[in-house]
């Protein structure tokens, strides 16, 4: 479990193609502290860690992994939102977070908007049941605030805003339109949906 709170940016350092896909990332967190078997999401996705040294750490991604996160775009020197997994007593300071992602969208457009950064993602039309205007979502980890929903031409999109701050401690400060993202839906949204499903 998780915050959505980015507390690293780490870098992929190399990648492997073995059964699955091995994937050796840098990190600043103090890795002596870091079990293996430990969950780190890495932009959203919950990995276990399968072996570390003094500033990395390995994950392995499976075809189910990379089918359907973007983990499959990363290349040597990407950038990558970490946060290590939820300690009970910890402060909740965006909102809980599975590490499981949903989907993958897109960025449409990024505008600035006084010192922010508006970010308008295009998402699959599955998931817009489950993304309200002023609910969360978690963008490549990151717990953030959805700001509008609109539908134009039969395709679906969400816009945030991205503070400075924001924008210097994750992934986002780099981020281009066209970029993929993956996305996880609210969990309290998931099961409000379930629950008038059922009736």
């Amino acid at each position: 479990m998780f915050t959505g709170i980015i507390t690293d940016v780490g870098q992929v350092d190399s990648i492997e193609q073995r059964g699955d896909m091995r994937i050796v990332l840098k990190t600043a967190f103090d890795t002596s502290t870091i079990d293996i078997g430990a969950s780190i999401a890495c932009s959203g996705v919950c990995l276990t860690v399968v072996d570390k040294g003094e500033d990395w750490f390995s994950v392995d991604a499976s075809e189910e992994t990379l089918s359907c996160t973007i983990l499959s775009d990363w290349r040597k020197g990407s950038t990558v939102n970490l946060e290590r997994a939820l300690k009970v007593g910890d402060e909740l300071g965006g909102h809980i977070v599975t590490g499981h992602v949903d989907a993958v969208g897109h960025i449409e457009a990024i505008t600035p908007e006084g010192d922010s950064l508006r970010f308008l993602f295009e998402m699959p039309g599955e998931i817009k049941k489950f993304v309200a205007e002023k609910g969360s979502i978690t963008i490549n980890g990151a717990s953030l605030t959805v700001n509008e929903v609109v539908r134009t031409d039969g395709r679906d999109f969400f816009g945030v805003n991205i503070i400075p701050h924001t924008q210097s401690q994750t992934t986002f400060g780099q981020a281009k339109q066209g970029d993929r993202v993956n996305l996880e839906i609210d969990i309290l949204a998931r099961y409000i949906a379930r629950m008038n499903e059922e009736g």
